[in-house]
Parts: C-alpha cells; sequence; structure tokens
C-alpha cells in the first residue's frame, strides 16, 4: 500500500504547529496520524509533537493491535495518556499553560479501517471517486447545527465556527470518538475488489431498468416521505413482484427511467428476490414467441 503526506505552514503563519506521520508494523498495520497543536509560544507545535512521539514509541512496540475491539481500546487508552502528558508538560512549563492540539488518527489493518478524531481535524476516506467525510468535528457551531440551532449554510460563516469544544490537553478527560469504516478492496474475487463488483452491479441493473423503462422508476423518497442521506431508490416491476436498490445520488442520472415524486409501496421483497429479475427473460421470449 501507498502512503504520503503533505503539511504545509500556509500564507498567514510562519511556523507550522501540525505533526503528521504514516506509522507501519511489524504486521503491515498502518497508523496515519494528524495532530493541529494551539496555544501561544509555540506551545501548539509541541502539543502536537507529544502526540506523534507518543504514538510512534506504542506502535512501534506492537506486532499487531489484534482484532477491531482490542485496536479500539488501545487507541482510547494511548489519547487517554498523552492527554495526561500535556496536562502535566503546563503544569511544569506555567508559559505553556493553554496548548493543545487536535488529533485525527486513522487506523488500518487487513481487516478493518477505524477513524478517531478528537478536535476538528477530519478524517475522510476517498471511495468510488468521492470524497467522503467520516469523522464528525468537535466545533461549536456543529454543536449548535445538530441542536437544530443553526443551519449548515450559517454555520460556514458565523463569527464562532472555530471555537472548539475537545482538544487534548482541554480537560482531564479526553473523549475520543470512534468510526468503524468496511475496509476499502479487501473483499476480492480474485480479480475484482468489492467495490469494483458494486459498481458492475449498479451498471447492470441501470441496464435491466433502461432496457424495461415502462416497467422502472426512480424517487429521491420512498413511500412514506423518508430516504436515506444523499441516497435514491431505484425500481423495477417484473412479473413476479417489485425488486429495487439504493444508490449514491451521484449515479441518479445512470438510470434513464421515470421519475416519481414517492417510490411505489414496498411489497416485502428482500435480497434474495433478486432472481426476480430472471422473470423479465421469460417475459420477452413469451412476446417473440407471440
Amino acid at each position: 500500500m501507498k502512503t504520503f503526506y503533505l503539511t504545509d505552514s500556509g500564507k498567514v503563519r510562519d511556523h507550522n504547529e501540525d505533526s503528521v506521520t504514516i506509522l507501519k508494523n511489524a504486521n503491515n498495520e498502518h497508523l496515519l496520524i494528524v495532530a493541529d497543536g494551539m496555544g501561544g509560544h509555540r506551545a501548539g507545535e509541541v502539543a502536537s509533537s507529544m502526540v506523534i512521539t507518543h504514538m510512534n514509541k506504542k506502535f512501534g512496540e506492537l506486532d499487531t493491535v489484534g482484532n477491531k475491539i482490542d485496536a479500539i481500546n488501545w487507541l482510547k487508552d494511548n489519547v487517554s495518556e498523552i492527554n495526561t502528558e500535556i496536562l502535566d508538560h503546563t503544569k511544569v512549563h506555567p508559559e505553556a499553560m493553554g496548548m493543545g492540539t487536535t488529533c485525527v488518527m486513522a487506523l488500518m489493518t487487513s481487516e478493518y479501517l477505524i477513524f478517531a478524531n478528537i478536535g476538528d481535524s477530519s478524517g475522510y476516506v476517498y471511495k468510488n471517486n468521492k470524497l467522503t467525510k467520516v469523522t464528525n468535528d468537535h466545533t461549536l457551531v456543529n454543536l449548535l447545527v445538530a441542536s437544530g440551532d443553526l443551519t449548515e449554510e450559517e454555520a460556514k460563516y458565523h463569527p464562532k465556527r472555530n471555537v472548539l469544544m475537545k482538544a487534548l490537553g482541554s480537560s482531564e478527560v479526553a473523549e475520543l470518538d470512534i468510526f468503524d469504516v468496511d475496509t476499502i478492496g479487501e473483499v476480492n474475487d480474485g480479480s475484482h475488489s468489492f467495490n469494483d463488483l458494486y459498481w458492475h452491479r449498479m451498471v447492470l441493473f441501470a441496464y435491466i431498468c433502461n432496457s424495461n423503462r415502462e416497467r422502472a422508476w426512480k424517487s429521491k423518497l420512498h413511500h412514506d416521505g423518508t430516504m436515506y442521506d444523499d441516497y435514491f431508490i431505484v425500481g423495477i416491476q417484473t412479473p413476479e413482484g417489485q425488486f429495487t436498490y439504493h444508490y449514491h445520488i451521484d449515479w441518479w442520472d445512470k438510470f434513464d427511467v421515470p421519475y416519481h415524486l414517492r417510490a411505489p409501496q414496498w411489497d416485502g421483497h428482500t435480497s434474495e428476490d433478486v432472481v426476480r429479475l430472471l422473470s423479465l427473460l421469460n417475459m420477452d421470449k413469451k412476446e417473440e414467441d407471440e
């Protein structure tokens, strides 16, 4: 697996308080870390480097992080230790009082991918030509958006949009958020990854629906008016009943079928009913015989 990183102080600051690293252990497991320090007298630079130094030492001592539960506990324990180290540092160095750092980590093994974060440094996954944010920022405006007191558009320009609600060194307890992400491209048939097969399935279903437009439809709402964020539903009525899939909205135009304000009421079909699609072939043969 190829890994790389880039960090820059930008056009405003004369020094960079960010710290970043990519670590690999004996079991070919990878730990990617970004820490964005804060505090005067270059204290932020010290805080962020403490994250990297600690995790570099601890990760290097491991042959493997173990199963997913063990890995999550390992991440939480070490972040708690780093938080204590930062607080202890400020006690010895009063001039660094108020120093802290955000932190986002991605831990990837052959079995799973875990993101962990505290603060507003974010983790993303690039998948199917789409960049998706995995983590949630611990900011005041995000809290206001979640409570319904602020819209996402208002949050972009709010005067306190950079105010953090969590960071390492800000309190005695470091509350780390964990995000479990499906491992990308690990499941395969020897030639194609799971992502490849998912894409192929969508293309094939689009062909079936587009070839039977009079039987197919798509909608951005279920029959009851609900829908998953950034997804739509597309379906076809076969001689044996409905069959449907949900796809990301980016694939909306792949389906050249009639648009319905709301999807037809679900008839109870499950994934096992995919064989209903074969009845479309029988229907075509019947029409040819006639």
